[in-house]
């Protein structure tokens, strides 16, 4: 059966290379969010600072049409807008040094080894976002799977281009003042979270 939202779901204007800043009317930075899934971080992101401009890009083609519509009806659509695109291509037009920071939250919902080629952050998008953050940008990064963020400070430590204070990049708290729909549950339910928190070099 034919998806309903596959002729409404928004996307990515076409051509080579796409400017972010092109895609939302903001005059302040702009950040992206892989896989912003119901829109909870992308809309408490934007209430915290109001000069940000957002941009999500969600492979669930129900979820970035309802989420890219609730912003229109809330005001936000000039601030922000989320794309039914696979980020693992997406973010490969996207011109150099474009973005202030990016946001994967609780990313990967699968835990066995033969479900491992459907990670979302591996070599090609890790590399395609070292291009598109401008130097001091920001990678953050939350799973609430240890075996994951074990994976993920692995594949980081193979990218000189990237930076962290202290000991590890792990940190305790999430700085963006903004949470998403997993992270208020698991939060609730007494739940480890672990994040990491990378500087563009």
């Amino acid at each position: 059966m034919k998806n309903p939202y596959s002729e409404i779901a928004p996307r990515l204007p076409e051509g080579e290379r796409l400017d972010p800043r092109s895609l939302v009317a903001s005059a302040g930075p702009i950040e992206l969010e892989i896989g912003p899934g119901r829109g909870g971080f992308l809309f408490e992101r934007l209430a915290v600072e109001p000069a940000l401009g957002m941009i999500g890009l969600e492979i669930r083609l129900k979820w970035a049409s309802i989420v890219d519509r609730k912003l229109r009806e809330q005001g936000l659509g000039q601030r922000a807008r989320v794309f039914a695109e696979d980020a693992r291509r997406a973010v490969a037009r996207f011109t150099d040094a474009s973005v202030s920071a990016v946001h994967l939250n609780f990313p990967d919902p699968w835990w066995k080894k033969r479900h491992e080629k459907r990670i979302v952050l591996g070599d090609g998008l890790l590399g395609e976002i070292v291009r598109v953050l401008r130097p001091g940008g920001a990678m953050f990064i939350q799973t609430d799977v240890s075996e994951r963020a074990d994976l993920y400070e692995a594949l980081f430590k193979a990218r000189p281009e990237f930076s962290f204070s202290g000991q590890s990049a792990r940190i305790e708290h999430n700085p963006f003042g903004a949470r998403s729909p997993r992270e208020h549950r698991a939060i609730a339910d007494g739940l480890p979270i672990y994040r990491l928190y990378y500087e563009r070099r």
